[in-house]
């Protein structure tokens, strides 16, 4: 009888007593390309999940591969099939799936651990930035440079000079480092990290200094501020803003002049062979200064739990009220608001946000798409896991 060709293939051709057919037509191939355009889009989804989950494994000391997670992965792809006399075959490619993405969790995370990292650090050796950042990078191969000012830094990490930076951002006794915050918009950066670390402010000298003959004393405006009950006690000492807490110990240092003191660290002090004058002058005791770390661009964490933000409102009445409560109604806690000023515009703000939450998260995901749907302006700055908590 006459063989009828299936529909999208060509009528079959008889040769030598033989039934030949042949490829596919046009029709079927076109559809099989749309599957494979849509298959690439889900592999590569999947595999950029994969890495964010060997992150996650590297920083709890978890192993790559994981034999009964696998099993119950390809178990459960196998149970969505309609047909599941494809269960065997999409078994076999989940299995090829998941040792590729294996491959790739060990080579990247190879590459990572060998690479050395470039990393800029706001003040000289033995500031507190660089005590935040030997903590936050502990067990990692990296190469440190020193920046008087925090544009420096900011500024090599958006040029790609610096793999990372960091730099100081909030202080728990005078709050937000506005310069910080102002550079974070201005420059296209993204926090990846933070460290708090407990503050001691003490007042150093040389040898031979004592606290009568100090008249001139030199630190951060911070140091300043945490530490300004202790000078009103001391009004002969005249405050002199520097660089930082320990550049100001290093210009001591280098003066050997007992007329001269600076408000830094112990660490400092000991680095510079200094004395401690008056030890734990700030005048609160439970002092912190949060720490972030900022690189060029994002990176995606499973584990990240915070989010800092930068958006504008409109001026008008109950702008801001509505913005928080987009984080209210999605169940979102609400950590941190600094308002800064508009250039060029007064009474206008930017506000910078942080957030509980990971940008994965559907909660998250609606909150932002509402804010961004009714402000003016709205900038991520990154999300990442928080370290700062109260004590």
């Amino acid at each position: 009888g006459q063989i009828v060709p299936e529909s999208g293939f060509s009528r079959p051709i008889i040769r030598r007593n033989k039934v030949v057919f042949p490829v596919p037509d046009g029709a079927i191939r076109q559809q099989i390309d749309k599957v494979d355009r849509e298959l690439a889009k889900v592999l590569e989804a999947r595999l950029q999940l994969v890495m964010q989950v060997a992150e996650y494994k590297k920083s709890k000391g978890l192993p790559v591969k994981d034999a009964a997670r696998e099993a119950q992965v390809i178990s459960k792809v196998q149970g969505l099939l309609e047909n599941q006399q494809y269960a065997g075959a999409v078994g076999g490619i989940m299995r090829s799936i998941i040792d590729a993405a294996c491959e790739l969790e060990e080579a990247a995370l190879a590459e990572k651990e060998n690479k050395v990292l470039q990393i800029g650090c706001f003040g000289v050796p033995g500031s507190f930035t660089h005590q935040a950042l030997e903590e936050y990078f502990v067990g990692s191969s990296y190469e440190r440079q020193h920046f008087n000012h925090f544009e420096e830094v900011v500024s090599a990490v958006s040029s790609g000079q610096l793999d990372y930076g960091v730099l100081p951002i909030e202080n728990s006794s005078t709050g937000g480092i506005t310069e910080a915050y102002d550079l974070l918009r201005k420059y296209d950066c993204s926090i990846v990290g933070e460290r708090c670390i407990r503050i001691e402010q003490n007042l150093l000298g040389c040898s031979g200094a004592s606290l009568q003959s100090i008249t001139q004393v030199y630190s951060h405006p911070q140091g300043f501020a945490q530490s300004k009950e202790f000078f009103r006690d001391y009004p002969q000492m005249q405050q002199i803003p520097y660089f930082s807490t320990s550049k100001s110990a290093e210009k001591v240092a280098a003066a050997q002049d007992i007329t001269l003191g600076a408000v830094a660290g112990r660490k400092a002090a000991e680095l510079y062979g200094l004395k401690v004058l008056a030890p734990a002058i700030n005048y609160n005791s439970n002092n912190f200064t949060r720490f972030v770390v900022i690189a060029r661009q994002p990176e995606k964490d499973a584990a990240a739990n915070k989010i800092t933000l930068i958006t504008a409102v409109k001026h008008e009445a109950g702008s801001l009220y509505k913005l928080l409560g987009y984080f209210y109604h999605s169940g979102l806690n609400l950590m941190n608001l600094e308002s800064r000023p508009m250039d060029g515009k007064s009474w206008e703000y930017f506000f910078y946000v942080d957030v509980t939450g990971n940008l994965q998260d559907n909660a998250v995901k609606d909150a932002l798409e509402e804010v961004r749907k009714n402000c003016t302006y709205l900038k991520i700055l990154g999300n990442y896991r928080a370290d700062c908590r109260k004590e």
